[in-house]
């Protein structure tokens, strides 16, 4: 890792904190307003994307304020080979926790998601209806979950993880950032109806140890490639899988109530996986160039003068 002198350090850490403080205050009007529609029955719709972007956001300016530009932000494409495995990835995973599931007699062969497309297309076989709503899930329905998951990720991956690399190690950088991303979550937990079927204890205590052990994937992968959208496929990806697909064609019962959904232990055990595997490749990853830490003369926007 490239060694600091302290005024770059204590610039980075600055940065840090300021990007904290700016999502929590961004993030914070959206929180009051999705917590009131949920606590009267109503889907907080479109709340919730204005949430997802309050990371990203908060990223994107406190970059530029301390920059005066996005250098760093990760917006290259990188190698192909990152982004494709940050697709595939959470697919992998989630098949590992759920297809066992399914295998034991808990898909639900007439959940609400095929019956609307059986009614869409009434000449669709029926045995054609998962892999046809799987398809149509990985193709269009990724562009809209990954319009979703960037928000979150120009913030998370985009600043904090290349931040935090500059100044402390690889465990700490997944850590670290996984703690704030977990934590960010916990008001849409504790009072939106955000939770799974088990104790709230219980899905609080999945839901982060489930977001602890992929921030070393997620970590990894966005210092490796160097790509923010790496960041962006994993999550949109991971929600894709799990929640609109994974979830929607699996029974509701207890034991899959305890084992599945992003609140189980299925899924926490997964990351838990991957979080050793990811730890054990840390000496893969590149040294991170303080000379992104400081502003630069050449900046996209111009400096206030």
């Amino acid at each position: 890792m490239t060694h600091f002198v302290p005024a770059d350090a204590r610039r980075t850490k600055n940065s840090i904190i300021v990007y904290i403080i700016l999502t929590a205050a961004l993030s914070s009007s959206f929180y009051l307003l999705v917590i009131h529609r949920s606590s009267a029955g109503r889907s907080p719709g479109l709340l919730i994307l204005g949430l997802m972007w309050c990371p990203g956001v908060a990223g994107l300016l406190t970059r530029i304020g301390f920059q005066r530009n996005l250098r760093g932000h990760g917006f290259g494409g990188g190698q192909t080979k990152y982004q494709f495995a940050s697709y595939w990835t959470p697919l992998v995973y989630s098949s590992i926790v759920y297809v066992p599931f399914w295998l034991a007699g808990y898909f639900d062969p007439k959940n609400r998601t095929l019956d609307a497309l059986m009614r869409r297309l009434p000449q669709l076989p029926h045995a054609a209806a998962l892999p046809a709503l799987f398809l149509f899930l990985a193709t269009v329905g990724m562009l809209g979950s990954c319009l979703s998951a960037l928000g979150e990720e120009l913030g998370w991956r985009g600043f904090l993880v290349p931040q935090l690399a500059k100044v402390t190690s690889f465990p700490r950088v997944a850590l670290i950032s996984g703690a704030i991303w977990a934590l960010w979550h916990y008001p849409l937990i504790l009072f939106a109806g955000y939770h799974g079927a088990g104790p709230l204890w219980y899905s609080i205590a999945c839901f982060t140890v489930m977001v602890l052990g992929i921030s070393f994937l997620f970590a990894w992968m966005r210092l490796k490639s160097g790509s923010v959208w790496t960041g962006m496929l994993l999550h949109a990806s991971h929600n894709l899988f799990v929640q609109a697909f994974f979830d929607a064609q699996t029974r509701r019962t207890r034991v899959t109530g305890l084992w599945t959904t992003e609140f189980g232990s299925g899924l926490a055990l997964a990351a838990l996986v991957l979080a050793i595997v990811f730890y054990a490749k840390r000496g893969e990853l590149p040294a991170q160039h303080e000379s992104e830490c400081a502003p630069q003369t050449s900046s996209i926007f111009p400096s206030a003068a």
